[in-house]
């Protein structure tokens, strides 16, 4: 018998460097179970190892849950999660999705969260031990610790309060380093966990979603519960189950009439028969409450029915009212009805616009659209219209991605109103990222690009991530997309990698090589500077699409003037002509000065008064009011 499976009933007591909130839960877990012998832990033991390996060879949840209810002895049960976790460590990928299946299957229903808090608690510390049969043991058991939280088993704080108990070197600490650093904190992290073992590839998240509808159409069409109960168990995601709460719900109070009976039914059987476990429900109500008001423009009265659900369901005893977030009194009402209809219906006709966009790809017919929807230029519309977007574009492929951008940056919208609907992205982010594993990269991704599309300015980033911290605790899922913005446009030649993170260019489509581009911008300035006309070279270089690389058309035309000593400055009044009606702004008018500054030494190997041209061109800038005053190197001497 291996250490980590001791008999000693000092096995059950809490070790003396743990910290006080595992001590009271586990303390407030042995108060609500009953006392029982060393003899009988013995005998549990031992027919828990047979659960396990019958579990193993069967593939049958149910029956396993009924056995290990039949011990009656949940106080401990987090034994089996450890001999459970353990065993499966030593077998193939099979097991150990299996393992993780049971685990999510039994949760709340058979096991509670303590004993799998206390479960995992105990693994952690004996990974040293485990070691010894399973070299690979660390990654593995933080494979695991990181898919009981995916699958919401397992709290993320699990990891902070876990860590000082564990004593400095341990390999315990290193599971817990890893498990947040090499798995839960990584990109599409919730579809690389599930799909570790080969799980989740029977079903995506958009599927499930898809089947998730057709179970509760065909549930309101036929009424059949069983049927119902018995296709939400075939899906096999009870971590997502908190979806199909939210939309039958949803689906009530826009349906009305005799739905919403229906539903309650389902959802009571659904608890009742351990389908959909306390937690699940609960999630699922609260990810309602956080979008009541969303909901609200079309379903007015959704407030009212959803107190009046959330009643009927207590009352029955399947949801515990008290354990749900606030749902507030009914908000005053600052707009007319009317104006209601009217936003309520410019969404709708904002996700066809969309819609068609995505198909046709036509951009002049979205501004055209836009405007007839919006002919009064409404900051509130724009907020919305950018909102929709963003959120359409995030449920789809790379390609629509890139569309959206491009599209944000053609609409030429005030960078206020874009701020604005970023911000009603930020506050719904929350909510969203139940939906969408990934929406921290993808928010991140979206303000990256704005900035360097020039949609907003990085000033406008700070002012979000302060407006989005002010008054919350911890930081949000939009806070850590702005900073990860902020981080990744600093870093070095960070616009190309931004501009190509969807496989674009700024054109929607594949883009240019940046080589391909430097000689189709060298070849428009020579065309130009030959005698080509300056109304021709300024929609060449708008049509290039790369508005975050006109620093190039700047640091080209500055030296291909040095080269001629100002002799024939035709590609200055580019510059200016670019500059006046805007398509040059003064940040990309800037970075080409700095480029040049930068290269003045090696450009006097061919033109020896090349930093003497500069600094006197520097000073027709500053008198143009193309440079800051504060720019070096702004005296001709």
């Amino acid at each position: 018998m291996s250490p980590m499976e001791s008999s000693h009933p000092d096995d059950l007591a809490l070790p003396a460097h743990q910290s006080e909130n595992q001590c009271a839960i586990e303390e407030a877990s042995k108060l609500r179970s009953p006392t029982v012998s060393s003899e009988e832990f013995l005998q549990f033991k031992r027919r828990a190892t047979t659960i396990v390996e019958e579990y193993f060879s069967t593939d049958d949840v149910a029956a396993t849950a009924n056995e290990l209810r039949e011990l009656r002895v949940p106080c401990y049960h987090y034994y089996f999660v450890k001999k459970l976790v353990s065993v499966a460590m030593d077998r193939h990928d099979r097991e150990k999705e299996m393992a993780a299946v049971l685990l999510s299957s039994l949760y709340g229903d058979v096991i509670d969260r303590q004993q799998v808090y206390r479960g995992f608690g105990k693994l952690v510390e004996s990974c040293d031990d485990l070691s010894v049969d399973t070299p690979d043991a660390v990654d593995i058991l933080a494979v695991f610790v990181a898919r009981a939280v995916v699958d919401d088993i397992l709290p993320p704080a699990f990891l902070a309060k876990q860590l000082p108990c564990l004593p400095d070197g341990c390999k315990g600490a290193e599971v817990l380093h890893r498990a947040e650093k090499g798995y839960l904190s990584v990109p599409h992290h919730g579809e690389i966990i599930l799909q570790r073992w080969g799980g989740s590839k029977r079903i995506t998240v958009e599927e499930a979603k898809a089947k998730i509808a057709d179970i509760l159409e065909e549930y309101l069409a036929a009424g059949d519960k069983g049927e119902a109960c018995r296709c939400i168990r075939g899906l096999k995601i009870p971590f997502f189950h908190h979806d199909i709460v939210k939309r039958a719900l949803t689906l009530a109070m826009e349906r009305r009439g005799g739905a919403e009976g229906l539903i309650l039914d389902l959802l009571k059987s659904a608890s009742d028969e351990g389908v959909i476990n306390e937690s699940q429900i609960t999630k699922g109500f609260n990810r309602l409450i956080d979008s009541v008001d969303d909901l609200t423009l079309d379903v007015p009265n959704a407030r009212r029915l959803l107190r009046s659900m959330i009643l009927k369901a207590s009352s029955e005893g399947w949801l515990c009212a008290s354990s749900l977030k606030p749902l507030g009194p009914e908000p005053k009402k600052k707009v007319a009805v009317v104006e209601d209809v009217a936003v309520q219906q410019f969404k709708a006709n904002a996700v066809s616009i969309i819609k068609e966009y995505f198909l046709t790809g036509d951009i002049i017919e979205v501004v055209s659209s836009l405007e007839a929807e919006n002919h009064a230029c409404s900051s509130s519309y724009n907020a919305i219209f950018v909102k929709r977007l963003i959120t359409a574009a995030m449920d789809r492929k790379s390609r629509e991605k890139e569309m959206a951008s491009v599209l944000l940056s053609s609409l030429c919208m005030p960078p206020g109103d874009v701020v604005s609907g970023f911000q009603l992205l930020i506050e719904s982010a929350e909510d969203a990222a139940l939906d969408n594993p990934a929406i921290v990269e993808d928010l991140t991704m979206f303000f990256a690009r704005s900035v360097v599309d020039e949609v907003i300015a990085p000033s406008d980033l700070e002012a979000m991530e302060e407006e989005a911290g002010r008054g919350k605790s911890g930081v949000s899922t939009g806070m850590l997309a702005l900073r990860n913005a902020r981080a990744l446009l600093s870093a070095k030649l960070s616009a190309e990698r931004i501009l190509r993170c969807w496989g674009g260019g700024g054109t929607g489509k594949p883009g240019w090589e940046l080589d391909e581009v430097k000689d189709k911008i060298g070849n428009l300035l020579q065309e130009y500077d030959c005698g080509g006309d300056i109304r021709e070279a300024c929609r060449c270089i708008m049509e290039l699409g790369m508005p975050f690389f006109h620093h190039e058309v700047v640091k080209k035309a500055l030296v291909a003037i040095m080269e001629k000593r100002g002799k024939d400055e035709r590609l200055w009044g580019l510059l200016a002509e670019c500059y006046g009606r805007g398509l040059i702004t003064p940040n990309q008018m800037t970075k080409g000065f700095e480029r040049v500054a930068g290269c003045v030494d090696d450009l006097a190997l061919d033109v020896p008064d090349a930093g003497k041209q500069f600094r006197c061109y520097v000073e027709r800038a500053k008198k143009g009011g193309w440079l800051d005053a504060s720019f070096p190197n702004g005296v001709c001497s």
